[in-house]
């Protein structure tokens, strides 16, 4: 098994679809383009393609701004799972 694949089949556009719904709440587009304008913002040159070259550090002020409101939204979402009857 491939350390790329996902446990569940769906997971993967779920994810996006989650990552899009945070970048929209945030006041970015609900698409590819909203980390490219969420880095603009921070300072952070990121290029589409390769950006293998950016700080860790920037990579995770991008990826954690997103990421922490996914966890957050996640956390709702079984909370809310767990209270239906």
């Amino acid at each position: 098994m491939s350390h790329h694949q996902t446990f569940m089949p769906n997971a993967k556009e779920s994810m996006r679809e989650l990552a899009n719904k945070v970048l929209s709440e945030k006041g970015y587009p609900s698409d590819n383009m909203g980390k490219y304008e969420l880095a603009q913002d921070l300072g952070i040159s990121l290029n589409k393609g390769y950006n293998g070259n950016i700080k860790a550090k920037d990579a995770g002020k991008i990826g954690g701004s997103i990421g922490g409101q996914m966890v957050k939204e996640m956390v709702k979402m079984a909370q809310r799972s767990l209270q239906k009857p």
